[in-house]
């Protein structure tokens, strides 16, 4: 042992039942600088308490501030801390929460009745008053809209899903059953010549497709003419069958007609959160490409805030643009100047209606990169390249020949969109040494030309060509994926823990709220380092 060194081992004083002369209050626990301080601040600051009261009633019991339990919320979901169980939890045991919740301790089920009905008519406001707030401040200025979306899985059971084909199925089968149904009680009737008043069994056997209301008509009829009949075998055949239909058929097609009412025009729901869509999830643990239920999620952002936000059951991003910011533009009270995108989004309803609205659309469409490559340039027999007359409206292909204008044709997109497509077929496509060069058909080559969409695209490739935009649209990936990026990987928010699209909603607005709030948390560190 060297000299002026002790091998003694030594510790800190360690005594858990040591008084407090003046014990410290949960104030003095937290740093300034924490996170949690912020919150705080900025609910205050954005005064949502007279909000929170326009849903509530009176009368009753004294119950828990809407603000605090707002404050809850809003950092329960920024630091992975989301059931309800778990917050109330932490407003026992976290200081952080102690100190937001004032020393009150409600328990899980007022904080869930709080989230799943008052918070849920309101959130939407409440991030609207955010928004605007960061407008104030100059955190954002509203000109640039950068959109994407991402699907988030439902609360739902994996496997509880109900397909629109198998129901549509499966209710013609039983149409074909109570057909062959009706015919056989005619055959029955007209054994025994008996003609019956107006007819009413003809006109149900004619239907090709039967409603509930239908079947419970024809279980009335048969009842009646059974009855009627003198065979005591025909009557007891009859019988089981008309049993069959009234404990059997009938729930069954009110069953359908439930389901299909619940698809509306999506194929499918899960049983256990109609509201959701079975999607494919990029994040499938089991790496085939299976369908969950889910949400698809869009989001607006600016200088790394989101701006709006929506919820929606359809797995296409295209059919989403359009609703989504007409609901942006009402909650704002104003349009942005550009909305950026990504090619998923480019469609020709989009694009027509970024047009009318007079914004611009900084959206690539499919083609876009395709038609930069060399493959693509060299490609003779792409429509894109042949020499087109557009007083006489003709094509010339590559070995010389016409292809002429036949006919416009109406049409609609998946959406319902309306759509004019003009059509153009070469004179002859016989012995053109060039013909399996150039398509595939047997008979002649035909050109569908759809003008007002080929205008749309060369719009939008001037804007993406213009260096100003170039910049917008490289900015587009940092902007919206981070936001994805940190909820979702981050703090590992993959799975929503409410059903119903108002419920989700609401979790969904407080996780972004709280994104926000650490924009502005990170913002002012790097002011004051």
């Amino acid at each position: 042992m060297s000299k002026g060194k002790s091998d003694k081992i030594t510790y800190k004083p360690y005594e858990q039942k040591q008084q407090y002369l003046i014990p410290p209050g949960a104030d003095e626990l937290i740093p300034e600088d924490h996170l949690v301080r912020l919150v705080n601040e900025v609910i205050d600051e954005m005064g949502i308490e007279k909000l929170l009261r326009k849903y509530q009633t009176g009368g009753g019991a004294s119950r828990y501030h809407p603000v605090m339990m707002t404050k809850l919320f809003v950092y329960g979901y920024m630091t992975k801390t989301c059931s309800s169980r778990m917050v109330a939890k932490a407003a026992r045991e976290n200081v952080m929460f102690m100190w937001l919740a004032g020393g009150q301790k409600p328990d899980f089920r007022t904080l869930n009745d709080f989230r799943g009905k008052l918070l849920k008519g309101v959130m939407e406001e409440i991030f609207v008053m955010a928004v605007k707030m960061l407008s104030a401040k100059g955190y954002i200025k509203l000109e640039n809209y950068f959109v994407d979306g991402t699907k988030i899985e439902s609360a739902s059971g994996r496997y509880t899903f109900v397909w629109k084909k198998a129901v549509e199925k499966n209710d013609k089968k039983l149409d074909e059953k109570l057909r062959a149904y009706i015919r056989m009680a005619e055959k029955v009737w007209d054994d025994e010549n008996n003609e019956y008043g107006n007819r009413d069994l003809e006109e149900l056997g004619g239907k090709e497709k039967f409603t509930s209301k239908d079947v419970k008509e024809l279980a009335g009829i048969l009842r009646e003419k059974i009855e009627s009949l003198d065979a005591e075998e025909d009557k007891k055949k009859l019988k089981r069958e008309l049993k069959t239909i009234e404990k059997d058929y009938l729930p069954r097609k009110k069953k359908y007609e439930k389901a299909k009412r619940i698809c509306g025009k999506r194929n499918s729901y899960s049983k256990t959160d109609t509201e959701a869509t079975f999607m494919r999830m990029k994040e499938d643990r089991m790496k085939n490409g299976q369908l969950k239920p889910g949400y698809n999620v869009q989001i607006g952002t600016e200088n790394g805030f989101v701006v709006g936000y929506d919820l929606y059951p359809n797995p296409n991003d295209t059919r989403t643009l359009k609703p989504h910011l007409k609901r942006q533009a009402k909650r704002l009270g104003r349009k942005p100047q550009a909305v950026i995108t990504d090619a998923g989004y480019g469609s020709e309803e989009n694009y027509a209606y970024l047009e009318n609205q007079g914004i611009k659309a900084v959206i690539k469409y499919g083609t876009y990169h395709k038609e930069k490559s060399r493959k693509w340039k060299e490609n003779l027999f792409r429509a894109e390249h042949w020499e087109f007359n557009e007083k006489e409206k003709y094509y010339i292909c590559p070995d010389g020949r016409k292809l002429i204008f036949t006919r416009t044709m109406k049409r609609k997109t998946n959406a319902g969109y309306p759509i004019t497509i003009q059509r153009y077929e070469c004179e002859s496509c016989k012995y053109c040494r060039k013909k399996k060069q150039c398509t595939k058909a047997k008979g002649n080559r035909v050109i569908e030309r759809n003008e007002r969409l080929l205008r749309l695209k060369k719009k939008a490739k001037c804007i993406l060509e213009d260096e100003r935009y170039k910049k917008l649209s490289k900015q587009r990936s940092v902007e919206v994926e981070t936001v994805f990026g940190q909820i979702k990987g981050n703090q590992g928010y993959k799975r929503f823990l409410l059903r119903g699209s108002s419920k989700v909603s609401t979790e969904w607005g407080l996780l972004v709220l709280g994104y926000n709030l650490k924009q502005i948390f990170r913002l002012s560190k790097e002011k004051t380092a």
